[in-house]
């Protein structure tokens, strides 16, 4: 029989092939530019077969990153009980995560992304995608000012996690949940709902 040519068929390793194709494409393009049809052409297989192994974008996207956790699962947590205290929940949510056997590989992704430029461009579009875009949607903002106030929120949960997880500064690092909680939390909330030039303001101060 003559060797089949083409796009690459449904085997072991389509899987693979789709994910490395996906980590490319999403770090060169970014999340909002990459499209299934891109990464199947990188992969060399049918945008049928992308759907069939990951379903939407956003899951490939989650399975490309390696992401111990879904937020779209989680973040209605934070969520719930409406925007006044949202920061507050957001910093407690991320703490029970990286606080949880889930912050093992959390925290293998951040210290990967302190090292690895192509990580990071992967973690830099997680955070802004998955997370604080979900977040900022749910709230009654002025869309012009979302990119500052992702920034800023990204800042500081970034400093965060980085204090608290890599550099184990004393006593934030041993601080429990709810307290880092009540203390970070009104500075995100700031960044999320506060008056836009008083959040930059004090950051540049």
């Amino acid at each position: 029989m003559a060797r089949r040519t083409g796009r690459r068929p449904g085997n072991p390793d389509t899987r693979e092939a789709i994910l490395t194709a996906a980590r490319q494409v999403f770090g060169e393009r970014g999340f909002d530019q990459a499209s299934v049809r891109a990464i199947a052409a990188a992969a060399g297989v049918d945008p049928a077969l992308v759907h069939h192994y990951f379903g939407t974008k956003d899951n490939l996207f989650l399975a490309a990153m390696d992401a111990p956790v879904d937020p779209g699962e989680l973040l209605p947590q934070a969520l719930a009980g409406g925007p006044e205290e949202v920061g507050e929940r957001l910093v407690r949510l991320v703490l029970g995560v990286w606080d949880s056997p889930a912050g093992v590989a959390a925290l293998a992704l951040l210290r990967s992304a302190l090292t690895n430029d192509w990580t990071a461009r992967l973690m830099r579009e997680f955070v802004t995608t998955q997370i604080i875009r979900r977040v900022l949607g749910q709230l009654d903002l002025d869309q012009a000012e979302l990119p500052v106030r992702s920034a800023l929120v990204a800042s500081q949960m970034a400093g965060l996690l980085v204090v608290r997880y890599i550099l184990r500064l004393a006593p934030l690092s041993t601080m429990a949940a709810d307290e880092v909680a009540a203390a970070v939390g009104p500075t995100i909330q700031r960044y999320l709902t506060g008056p836009l030039t008083a959040a930059a303001g004090a950051t540049s101060g």
